[in-house]
């Protein structure tokens, strides 16, 4: 296992010998290492390696087994998950305008409305991401690039400092992909901490500064073009597939 971290670095999160799973079933084992502030960090592995569930896991939706996932105290509150496209449901009728808005509601509280500077944020968010013109629209009219489109919207209006996303790009065209790219280096170029699941080993290798590479444990952790070595991804599927190295 390969891990790299510089010695002045300031942990966002740390994993310590953290195991994760259910009942008799463990995905991810023994995982040490520390996302950094303001790092942009791509998780990638095979099928079953566990990045999901480490993602989970990192926005408090499921205890580790043994060890501690530890989240610097002036972070905890101001932390957000994007989960699977699959895991969210957007066919209630509800308008796009409301979908963003809800990023908001982490400081508004679910009962209080948006005053005029928050409409606004609420319109400049959907500007942004390419949806000027569609907050009527109801969400489940939207394609699936638009409301991926809508979604990143309204992690602008949450505007946390940690932002968590797995597999933000699965199903989307590519301008939709290259878009929402452009986002999430934005947002790097502010000093968020983005920890983001991926499969494109292309679009990790051309954007991605950091990989943590899993395969049901930590293979390797630092930076992207050492990381994503032939010989580590071969490790990475023998690891999955239970097999020797």
């Amino acid at each position: 296992m390969v891990v790299n971290v510089r010695p002045d670095a300031v942990s966002a999160i740390e994993l310590q010998q953290v195991w994760l799973g259910w009942r008799d079933r463990i995905a991810v084992r023994d995982a040490n290492g520390i996302f950094t502030q303001g790092s942009l960090t791509a998780v990638v592995g095979p099928n079953g390696a566990g990045k999901s569930t480490l993602i989970k896991a990192m926005a408090g939706r499921l205890s580790p087994v043994r060890g501690r996932i530890r989240i610097d105290a002036a972070l905890a509150r101001d932390l957000t998950c994007l989960p699977q496209s699959a895991e969210l449901d957007l066919d209630f009728p509800i308008s796009t305008f409301d979908l963003v808005a809800m990023g908001a509601w982490h400081r508004l509280g679910a009962w209080r409305g948006l005053d005029a500077g928050g409409r606004d944020a609420v319109e400049a968010a959907l500007r942004a991401v390419g949806l000027a013109g569609f907050g009527r629209q109801p969400v489940n009219t939207l394609s699936g690039g638009q409301r991926q489109r809508a979604l990143f919207a309204r992690l602008m209006l949450r505007d946390a400092r940690v932002i968590l996303l797995d597999e933000p790009f699965a199903a989307v065209d590519r301008a939709t992909t290259e878009d929402l790219l452009a986002l999430l280096h934005q947002w790097h170029t502010e000093g968020r901490t983005l920890i983001v699941v991926l499969h494109d080993l292309d679009i990790v290798r051309a954007y991605f500064p950091q990989t943590l590479l899993l395969a049901g444990q930590v293979v390797g952790w630092g930076d992207s073009s050492q990381m994503l070595s032939a010989s580590n991804l071969h490790l990475a599927r023998h690891l999955c597939a239970g097999e020797a190295a």
